[in-house]
């Protein structure tokens, strides 16, 4: 009789034990790929806090079929395609609000006029800038590595990458201000660049 139990308590042991051992490499996947699929996420979905559920939704979608994925070395490719998914289907299953309005409003063309000039005013501001400070810059918020990445990238240490980032964003803030971008004023091109050839 004891053996029979034997017998019939192993199989679930083996079964719990393949089942936690499951569970704890997906935490240990999501714990160390985090930060990288986030940043996969924001480049679907431009909200944070959208990115941020879209990144919990494929996660959840992920789980059941964790063990079906043998070469975990692909376990990103298979989670940017669940992403892109997930998105899919918000953006069908989107409802649009309409609402009735005896006027018709006016319409809008955007020519993108404004957005080459924000461009064109962010890259003179990021000329005044040390070679190092404008290549963190532009990896952390335009390649949007993490720290550990662009340290890795530019092999610098990552508290050198934090103070480098640090400095330069103080540096871009008060070039903005001083050509009155950031309160409301016309910024002048070349009274910006002038100003940063005589920093």
């Amino acid at each position: 009789m004891a053996a029979n139990a034997q017998l019939i308590t192993e199989p679930q042991a083996c079964t719990r034990a393949r089942a936690q051992a499951q569970v704890l490499d997906f935490e240990e996947y999501v714990r160390s790929r985090q930060d990288a699929l986030l940043r996969s996420a924001r480049r679907l979905v431009p909200d944070p806090i959208d990115a941020q559920d879209l990144v919990q939704t494929a996660l959840a979608r992920t789980f059941p079929r964790w063990q079906d994925i043998a070469d975990k070395g692909l376990a990103d490719a298979y989670m940017r395609r669940v992403m892109i998914n997930t998105r899919t289907e918000w953006w069908r299953q989107r409802k649009l609000e309409e609402v009735p309005t005896p006027e018709l409003p006016e319409g809008m063309i955007d020519d993108g006029s404004e957005q080459r000039a924000d461009r064109a005013m962010l890259l003179d501001a990021l000329a005044v800038l040390a070679p190092k400070q404008r290549q963190v810059v532009l990896l952390r918020h335009y390649r949007q590595l993490s720290t550990e990445e662009t340290a890795h990238t530019l092999g610098m240490s990552v508290g050198t990458v934090k103070s480098t980032l640090h400095r330069a964003l103080a540096r871009l803030r008060a070039e903005l201000e001083q050509n009155g971008h950031l309160n409301g004023y016309s910024y002048s091109r070349t009274e910006g660049v002038g100003a940063c050839a005589a920093a």
